[in-house]
């Protein structure tokens, strides 16, 4: 560990990659899932003593270079390329073929017949000759020699020979073998190990062999990192072997893999109590029985980043050697040693970003040679069950089940689950009773062929919702918040919990809890009996437990990397909702990014927009606090643009920019007189008045406009000292944009409403000051499509004396030289064009949200458009992704209340509880925020008034059994159920037969069977 002149960071050098260690690295330290980190790690413990753990932990020792030289247990290495190859993603190549079956830059070489030879022995396809158009051939081919080939000729796929052996096999020398064997092994297209598992090595020989593709020479030819990056066809060598093979076997496969492949291990602390549970299923049993351990690069993550196929991860330090392959990892480059603990730590942060365990399945139970942490985006072995709808192949020995009285359809389990099995439903009855749920078709009872399988299972997967609906609630929220997960956790008292599910969703529960639109209440099921719960004011008591707590809460990152924090640039410009919230997302995934903000304090419209007696101003910096300690840097005073060019920023090597300046100004209605002294603006006069609390406004002031913005406005004039304040707006009541709520507080505070009228022209005395308002009678705002499009009696007008004028008929956007130069396109509104998924515009590093793109919205709406923007801000800097693979879509369905059937007498009916209110007795410049929160006993009788519609469910058919889901769960609501014992037989690649001939007889006759039932169910209809 080397540290840096600058105190603030440390440099970690492990091989050649270098990186800085954030506060918040290696093993989790936040609980999770309802359970401790230190109970999640002596999960994996398990049977093991101190001294077990110590003999686990030793290091390697290292010559003055820093190289080992013997291995954790005591063995002389020999190592055979001193430099673990780490590529980063900025140096990466590509390498992206026209078609799939597209073949390599080898096949149109000059022919390697020895190495074709070679090839038809080392792959794994059934009834298939290779050729030199096959990636069997040519992705060998790339780095093997025909003198390697010869060496190699004699030699039998997974039959160890020693170097003596090898070398009067090939008839040369032991010096020229060993030398096209060092070669080979750091190639990856041969392996070697000393174990005595076949009783034939009784000395413990290092003995060499030629390994089938997958799981073998394949993952290691790509494992070498430069060899990856001369030859990045090697990423598409590497895919193609994970699918072809298998084309024709998944469907052959019993549970358990037969040998094929490799196989899901679960989360130990989801199976830790299960009695009748075999050893092999288990990490711990594994960590017992190998001594040292390796980690290295991630194949599969290094092959799809070279096919431009990664979703953001970090290939860097996942995939876990054990023993003997721990000892071939380092001498050949492709990895380094870690201790136990270091195992552990690792193996922790998978489950917390969501990653899949599995155990190589090629060896039968006597041996496994690594633990990999998979991503579902990436994982080729992953995908042999999900693609092709195949779970046996893969899947563990569990199935996942739900406790429906006490989930509360949150959504955690759903938003992990690798394999899609998990969606969010209901549990509400309907009036044809409960709803059946479809589970997916199995091949165990099923003719199965390509129109079975799921090309697109990255995408299907991550559908959230089944299309009958769920909670209300959660639907209507543009975050999408665990609002009945919450509730729940606020019943239970269990405040903290509460606001760290909210702010899964939302950095600013405590600003949301003022001055949200409340789509989630107008939805709730809870109105069809009395009135909708008070989801919000929950809320803003959860938020304001913690601005009372001693220590705020603040959330652990979630990094998809073991090296620490990220270390790529990234520039948000914008301080307001949306780019506040991008900034807390990018933090929370590991980043430090930069927020640029032209104005003294940051919030946007939340600071120089709300007033305060909606929202106190020490409310929004109180949470904006909590973006500094996660590791965001803001920069105000600095208008992007003018102060600094992004061309600037580039050259300081920040990467991507999120442009989120919102709409600064507000439109002009185009009448006669709107320029004149005493007209402004609604956002130019909040601004202005919110700046000052002692603003005065003398005189009858005339709003114009019908929204929230004008009734902010007409409210702060009166606060300002205007002695008559009217509201004239072309709505009718009914039409209103604001909601009825902020139209009522406005008349409570004296402001009269004028619906129906437009302005003729702004009226001017003899100086040029305002002395009214004409306006004209509107007969209709929409047309019959609904569209803005109103019409107006000319005729019939009205004169309004009145000597100050706010003009709240919508905002603008005001670019200034922000986007000068660039590829940027601005459309309708002068707002900027972008990818509705991405938010990503015709200049790639620039992201846009917010207002800039949707037009003026709420602030829900903003917060949600930035982590939308955060998600696509990682995966751009981490090069070689894909924006939009594998990406949660954020689909849900309401349930049909219409069809819910609800008795009304099986509810409580203590009414909707209200929060106090401090009486105020004079308005005037008063901006204090007389609202109070609810009482703990107001949130016991509220939360219990919620309905708890929504629930998990879990289609067994299509679960793998890998345990995250449980990860997730803060209720003990979902568990892992030993429902296939007979998935823990594993068998050795070369005895799959025995596996595979007996589960095709009982196959073939359950689909006899199968199409038999069905057609007599069709008969009988």
């Amino acid at each position: 560990m080397v540290e840096d002149a600058d105190e603030k960071s440390t440099v970690i050098r492990i091989g050649t990659a270098t990186y800085e260690e954030g506060a918040k690295t290696g093993r989790p330290t936040e609980d999770y899932g309802g359970a401790s980190v230190e109970e999640r790690a002596e999960a994996m413990r398990r049977g093991m003593t101190d001294e077990d753990v110590a003999v686990r932990n030793r290091k390697p020792q290292l010559d003055e270079n820093g190289i080992p030289r013997v291995n954790p247990q005591g063995r002389d290495l020999r190592i055979i390329n001193e430099r673990e190859t780490f590529v980063e993603n900025d140096g990466a190549k590509h390498y992206v073929p026209s078609s799939a079956d597209a073949p390599g830059p080898a096949s149109s070489e000059a022919p390697k017949p020895g190495v074709l030879r070679e090839a038809a022995k080392m792959t794994d396809r059934m009834l298939h000759k290779t050729n030199y158009d096959d990636p069997d051939y040519w992705g060998l081919a790339s780095v093997m020699t025909e003198e390697e080939a010869a060496l190699t000729r004699h030699m039998k796929r997974r039959v160890p020979e020693t170097l003596e052996q090898v070398a009067a096999g090939a008839g040369v020398s032991k010096e020229k073998a060993q030398e096209l064997l060092d070669s080979m092994s750091v190639k990856g297209c041969i392996e070697y190990n000393w174990e005595n598992l076949d009783g034939k090595n009784p000395k413990g020989e290092k003995r060499y062999v030629l390994p089938m593709f997958v799981p073998g020479a394949a993952e290691f030819t790509v494992m070498n990192q430069q060899q990856l990056n001369d030859h990045p066809e090697l990423g598409s060598f590497f895919e193609r072997m994970t699918y072809l093979p298998l084309t024709m076997a998944t469907k052959m496969v019993p549970p358990g893999g037969a040998g094929v492949g490799m196989h899901v291990i679960p989360v130990e602390h989801a199976i830790k109590h299960e009695n009748q549970s075999a050893d092999v299923e288990h990490l711990s049993h594994w960590l017992k029985k190998y001594d040292h351990f390796s980690v290295g690069a991630c194949s599969c993550t290094l092959a799809e980043r070279a096919r431009t196929n990664n979703a953001g991860r970090d290939p860097q330090n996942w995939c876990i050697g054990v023993g003997d392959l721990a000892d071939y990892s380092v001498e050949t480059g492709k990895g380094h040693y870690i201790t136990y603990d270091e195992v552990i730590d690792i193996l922790l942060n998978a489950e917390k970003n969501g990653y899949v365990h599995q155990i190589t399945n090629i060896d039968g139970e006597r041996k496994i040679f690594g633990i990999c942490n998979c991503d579902v985006n990436v994982c080729y072995a992953l995908r042999t069950s999900q693609l092709f709808n195949t779970p046996n192949m893969s899947a563990s020995a569990y199935r996942a089940h739900v406790d429906e009285e006490k989930c509360v359809a949150c959504g955690g389990c759903v938003e992990v689950c690798p394999a899609g099995a998990v969606q969010l439903g209901q549990k509400l009855l309907t009036k044809n009773g409960r709803i059946t749920y479809p589970k997916q078709p199995l091949p165990d009872d099923h003719a199965w062929s390509e129109k079975d399988w799921d090309p697109n299972y990255k995408n299907n997967n991550r559908i959230e919702c089944h299309e009958t609906g769920t909670s209300p609630c959660k639907v209507a929220c543009p975050a999408h918040i665990a609002i009945q997960g919450y509730l729940r956790m606020a019943a239970q008292g269990r405040y903290r919990d509460a606001l760290a599910l909210i702010k899964k969703e939302n950095p600013f529960p405590a600003v949301c809890g003022r001055i949200c639109n409340k789509r989630c209440e107008a939805a709730c099921t809870r109105g069809l009996v009395d009135e909708a719960v008070a989801i919000d004011d929950v809320k803003a008591f959860i938020a304001a437990k913690d601005m009372e707590a001693e220590h705020r809460f603040v959330p652990e990152p979630v990094i998809s990397s073991n090296r620490g924090r990220h270390l790529e640039k990234i520039a948000v410009v914008g301080a307001g909702p949306a780019g506040l919230s991008c900034a807390y997302y990018l933090a929370n995934m590991g980043y430090n990014p930069v927020v640029f903000e032209k104005n003294p304090l940051p919030g946007g419209m939340m600071v120089y927009g709300i007033p305060s007696y909606k929202l106190e101003k020490d409310v929004v910096a109180a949470e904006i606090d909590i973006l500094r300690q996660m590791g965001v840097e803001i920069r105000c005073g600095v208008e992007v643009g003018r102060d600094v060019t992004l061309d600037d920023l580039r050259k300081q090597d920040f990467k991507a920019f999120y442009v989120a300046i919102g709409c600064q100004g507000g439109r002009k209605a185009g009448v006669d007189g709107e320029d004149a002294q005493g007209v402004s603006t609604a956002v130019d006069f909040l601004r202005c008045a919110l700046d000052d609390p002692q603003h005065k406004v003398e005189g009858a002031t005339v709003v114009i406009g019908g929204g929230n913005v004008a009734i902010d406005a007409a409210r702060v004039s009166r606060r300002c000292g205007s002695d008559d304040v009217s509201m004239w707006c072309l709505e009718q009541p009914d039409e209103m944009p604001a909601l009825p709520l902020e139209v009522q507080e406005a008349e409570d505070d004296g402001v009269t409403i004028h619906n129906g009228w437009g302005p003729a022209r702004v009226e001017l005395d003899e100086a040029g000051r305002v002395r009214g308002v004409t306006f004209k009678r509107c007969t209709r705002v929409f047309d019959e499509a609904k569209h803005f499009s109103p019409t107006y009696d000319e005729s019939d007008t009205t004169f309004v004396p009145c000597k100050n004028v706010v003009l709240s008929i919508g905002q603008s956007i005001e670019w200034g030289d922000l986007l000068k130069g660039s590829k940027v396109k601005l459309g309708r509104g002068n707002g900027a064009v972008a990818d509705p998924k991405t938010y990503q515009t015709d200049e790639p590093d620039i992201f846009v949200g917010g207002d800039v793109y949707t037009g003026p919205s709420f602030v829900i709406d903003a917060i949600a458009a930035g982590h939308e923007a955060a998600i696509s801000l990682h995966r751009f800097v981490q090069t070689g992704s894909s924006l939009t693979l594998g990406r949660n879509p954020r689909h849900y369905v309401e349930l049909n209340k219409d069809d819910v059937v609800l008795a009304p007498g099986d509810y409580d009916h203590a009414g909707r509880q209200v929060p106090a209110c401090q009486k105020v007795t004079s308005i005037d410049h008063n901006w204090h925020d007389p609202r109070r929160q609810f009482t703990e006993e107001q949130i016991r009788k509220e939360t219990a008034r919620c309905l708890k519609c929504g629930a998990s469910i879990v289609d067994t058919n299509k679960c793998i059994g890998c345990g995250l889901c449980t990860t997730r769960c803060e209720f003990d609501a979902i568990h892992l159920s030993r429902d296939v014992p007979e998935a823990s037989t594993m068998y050795t690649a070369e005895d799959k037969m025995k596996a595979i001939l007996p589960y095709q007889a009982k196959r073939s006759f359950k689909i006899v069977r199968t199409k038999l039932s069905g057609e007599k169910d069709k008969a009988s209809k």
